[in-house]
């Protein structure tokens, strides 16, 4: 995994501890959905939004759907930064 993709991944911690309501949540990159509790498909759309508003960018729906993982969205967040 890249330094971009790492720090990535720690600029999206507090952002889902605030969309999830969750001062202790640690995420890393494997972390998905049904790992977290309360990350139900309401909170799925304000995490994209606000992860949106936060990086200053727009996912496709398509881009979305494919993301596997935290760490898969931390590397679309990167991709779309560098034009990779």
């Amino acid at each position: 995994m890249t330094d971009a993709v790492n720090n990535t991944l720690q600029r999206l911690v507090p952002i889902f501890q605030d969309v999830l309501d969750d001062d202790s949540l640690a995420i890393d990159a494997t972390t998905t959905a049904q790992d977290v509790d309360g990350w139900d498909s309401l909170a799925h759309i304000r995490l994209v939004v606000s992860i949106e508003k936060a990086f200053s960018l727009r996912f496709s729906a398509a881009e979305i759907s494919e993301l596997q993982n935290v760490g898969d969205m931390a590397a679309l967040i990167v991709k779309k930064q560098t034009g990779a």
